[in-house]
């Protein structure tokens, strides 16, 4: 397991943010990402490794609620433990937000992801037919990207699985949608 070093992150983190966004099919923009770290409903929580932003996540807080809007850790920085515990930085900060519930979306593609959040004790709470752009189809698009989700970010499809094709059209996928229940 990596070490890392846990942090609010602010808008003199924009830059780095902006470049690790680059991991992404339809990663955030510029003005998206200044946007969150400057709203206070909206924590953004960074985890550096050896002085690098090695992934982030996005939280935001809801009456009653915190949602999990994004969360992505660097390609060369996974697999060592990193989501698991920025995850459980994001699931502190909810409940010192006193929030019941911390919510999420995630591509149903995304099994590793899934995996994540069922081992930190989220429950699916229903599905979203149709929610996602295919990524082979995102990451050529010309049109704006939409505001990512959480776990939206790096899933490769391999073949028409589970959620990824749906009566709402070929080449879109499924969100999935999860809560864990915090008090």
């Amino acid at each position: 397991m990596t070490e890392g070093v846990f942090r609010r992150l602010g808008i003199a983190d924009l830059t780095r943010l902006v470049v690790l966004e680059q991991a992404r099919p339809r990663p955030w923009t510029r003005s998206q990402l200044e946007k969150i770290l400057t709203d206070e409903t909206v924590c953004v929580l960074g985890v550096e490794v050896e002085g690098q932003l090695a992934g982030h996540a996005v939280a935001a807080r809801l009456p009653f609620e915190t949602e999990l809007q994004a969360m992505l850790v660097a390609p060369a920085m996974r697999r060592r433990g990193l989501a698991t515990s920025l995850l459980t930085v994001v699931i502190d900060q909810a409940l010192r937000w006193e929030s019941e519930r911390l919510l999420l979306e995630v591509r149903a593609s995304n099994s590793g992801a899934i995996a994540l959040y069922r081992k930190a004790g989220f429950d699916e709470d229903g599905r979203r037919r149709g929610y996602y752009p295919g990524l082979e189809t995102s990451a050529s698009a010309s049109a704006p990207a939409a505001e990512p989700r959480a776990g939206g970010g790096v899933a490769k499809l391999t073949g028409a699985g589970p959620g990824v094709a749906s009566s709402a059209g070929a080449g879109r996928e499924d969100a999935l949608l999860m809560s864990r229940r915090l008090l």
